[in-house]
């Protein structure tokens, strides 16, 4: 079976490249800057440029499965990925695995991650898409640089429970809705096994670090600024500071069973996940 991967050399990528190189697949890996990646045994870099989104379509001839998502940043995902579909089913390629995310299911229609999703349904490929909340790695990425400067988790999410999800159980549910066996066409929604709010998220952060980190609910405005300093773009920023606000409205408390059901475990809990990881934040 030969498999392509779109975005694999980011967190949720690189993973499921390396659980199918551990099954010993063949897998195509779409990245950037192919040159900076490590060559291994099975596995092809390519160039893809978000710039130019066709670049780099050619290679899914012979491709069995395809694994679809949109980097970080970037907001009109319809235009980006549309190309891969309509290439995947020229080359007759038996399925595609879209990550999109928690939520999307109640976007309009013209939202570009709906519309994505909506194409790849009246494709005629297999599909299987996935809805992932919150990643608990945003913690050690996006949100680091105020916990190591000053102890503090700077969200706007008040009191609001959320069911923060790995990228490893990410990964491990990708590579697990590839099977023939699961069911297809249809959307699994990608939770943890438990919801949290920000203060009990800095909680465990300074119980597995020993340093007392604590979380300040700042205004909308703040978290705007804040991420175009760290060069977030304007439009990139307002999204995130809108689905940030919809987490008061209980978007993200859910709790479903489907990373278990597709990846064969119970997701990590956020108190795992941090001792494992407490370096990151000392």
């Amino acid at each position: 079976m030969k498999y392509l991967v779109y975005g694999a050399s980011g967190g949720v990528g690189r993973g499921v490249v390396n659980l199918l190189l551990k099954r010993g697949e063949s897998v195509i890996g779409c990245t950037r800057k192919p040159s900076l990646q490590k060559s291994e045994i099975n596995l092809t870099w390519i160039e893809v440029n978000t710039e130019s989104p066709e670049k780099g379509t050619a290679f899914l001839k012979g491709i069995d499965k395809v694994f679809l998502m949109s980097p970080p940043g970037h907001m009109d995902q319809y235009s980006l990925l549309k190309p891969w579909i309509d290439e995947s089913k020229k080359q007759g390629v038996k399925k595609i695995v879209l990550m999109t995310a928690m939520g999307i299911e109640h976007a309009p229609p013209e939202v570009p991650f709906k519309k994505l999703e909506l194409y790849l349904q009246e494709s005629g490929i297999d599909y299987i898409i996935l809805r992932p909340n919150w990643f608990m790695q945003n913690f050690q990425t996006s949100w680091l640089s105020g916990i190591k400067k000053d102890r503090k988790i700077y969200f706007p999410g008040g009191t609001a429970k959320v069911s923060f999800i790995d990228s490893e159980d990410i990964a491990k549910s990708v590579v697990g809705a590839f099977e023939d066996s699961v069911e297809k066409n249809r959307a699994y929604m990608l939770t943890g096994r438990e919801a949290i709010n920000h203060s009990e998220v800095a909680s465990y952060l300074s119980k597995a670090t020993g340093i007392t980190i604590s979380y300040d609910d700042i205004s909308s405005e703040r978290f705007v600024s804040m991420l175009l300093e760290n060069g977030v773009k304007q439009d990139y920023a307002n999204f995130l500071a809108y689905i940030a606000s919809a987490l008061k409205e209980g978007h993200s408390i859910a709790i479903t069973g489907d990373v278990k059901y597709l990846a064969g475990k119970e997701p990590t809990k956020f108190e795992e996940y941090a001792k494992e990881n407490s370096s990151i934040w000392i």
